[in-house]
């Protein structure tokens, strides 16, 4: 049988072709492709439908092949979201969880409610830009967005809604937005009530490896395709990094490195006690009911970030010269903390960097 797999992360996407066979499975790129975020005045976005374009583009590279995929699934980072209207369409482009409008809500949010509170509920980690102080600084500021709102999806769920037509809400990613309470298993009224959010926005949860539709007959017309099964993997990135994870033993620790990099183990409850608490860690549901124990760390953003401003001013850079040249220059000439704060925003990464270094008497 053969698959087809959409992993998108917050810096880049790529389409696989996964085939199965009696000697086990083997996988082929055909796609990939930049996911760059856009800012439009002061806010900063996701070019949602460039993403849905290149999920398009995806499809018609596997019909050039001759192949008919069995099924396909999306993966992609966690937290954000849009909002469907009335007649089903898309209200705005979706925010980039950078977007400076959320600074500051989820200090005020755990002031209200305080920490150990929403802990308790939710068992995910505090990060400023969790869903929940999204949807916060939304309603706080008299977002128009939510006035007209009537159905609330997270990306991969956005992107499989835009193939299917069915709008439907993932476990895995569910469990990201620090409104979702592992110990009920639905979404968590009481904190959705203290932000003024509607429960009604919030749909079914669905569980990892459930089918939800199939590709909708205009694509399949417009691509000379058969009708495709669209699956609900472990559709947040780290959730279907972890099944992947080739341990032999039940009791292992894993690393994903991406954008952010994810150190943590796989448990079968959630670990929701003072100590993981005070130790900021964060636990999201995995597949096959388990969860991920694990904290968030700084990964390849600032890299990233770095390799984006000089290829803007025309230096742009490979990573193997980069690797070559890092070599030759003189280790540890500086150093600096990535989870500083200031290194949280897109843009001017080099300048920050270097403000670092003088703020700390360094080089």
């Amino acid at each position: 049988m053969s698959v087809l797999a959409y992993d998108l992360g917050a810096g880049s996407g790529r389409a696989l072709l996964g085939h199965l066979n009696d000697r086990g499975m083997e996988t082929l790129e055909i796609h990939r492709f930049k996911n760059e975020p856009v800012k439009a005045g002061e806010r900063l976005h996701w070019d949602i439908l460039r993403l849905h374009h290149e999920l398009l583009e995806g499809l018609n590279l596997v019909k050039q092949k001759g192949e008919q995929p069995e099924s396909l699934g999306i993966d992609s980072w966690a937290v954000d979201f849009g909002l469907l209207g009335s007649h089903g369409e898309l209200l705005g482009n979706p925010y980039h969880y950078r977007d400076a409008q959320f600074n500051g809500m989820m200090d005020q949010v755990r002031k209200e409610l305080t920490s150990q509170r929403i802990f308790e509920r939710t068992g995910i980690q505090f990060l400023s830009f969790n869903t929940l102080y999204q949807l916060a600084t939304l309603k706080r500021s008299g977002s128009p967005l939510l006035n007209e709102a009537e159905r609330f999806l997270m990306i991969p769920d956005l992107l499989r809604y835009f193939l299917t037509g069915e709008a439907v809400n993932e476990f895995t990613n569910a469990t990201t937005t620090q409104l979702y309470n592992p110990t009920t298993g639905h979404w968590d009224g009481e904190l959705l009530a203290h932000i003024g959010i509607s429960e009604t926005l919030f749909g079914e949860v669905v569980m990892p490896g459930t089918r939800v539709g199939q590709l909708r007959s205009s694509i399949c017309s417009d691509l000379g395709l058969s009708a495709i099964p669209v699956i609900a993997v472990a559709e947040h990135d780290t959730g279907s990094a972890v099944v992947a994870v080739p341990a032999t033993e039940r009791s292992f620790a894993y690393l994903s490195c991406g954008t952010w990099s994810l150190m943590g183990t796989e448990i079968d409850h959630p670990a929701i006690s003072s100590e993981s608490l005070a130790l900021n860690f964060t636990n999201e549901g995995g597949a096959g009911g388990t969860f991920r124990l694990l904290k968030n760390i700084m990964g390849l953003w600032i890299l990233q970030e770095c390799m984006r401003e000089w290829e803007r001013k025309g230096q742009g850079i490979s990573y193997a010269e980069l690797l070559s040249r890092a070599e030759l220059a003189p280790p540890f000439a500086s150093l600096f903390d990535p989870d500083d704060e200031r290194f949280m925003p897109a843009g001017d990464m080099t300048s920050r960097i270097q403000q670092y270094c003088r703020d700390t008497g360094q080089t």
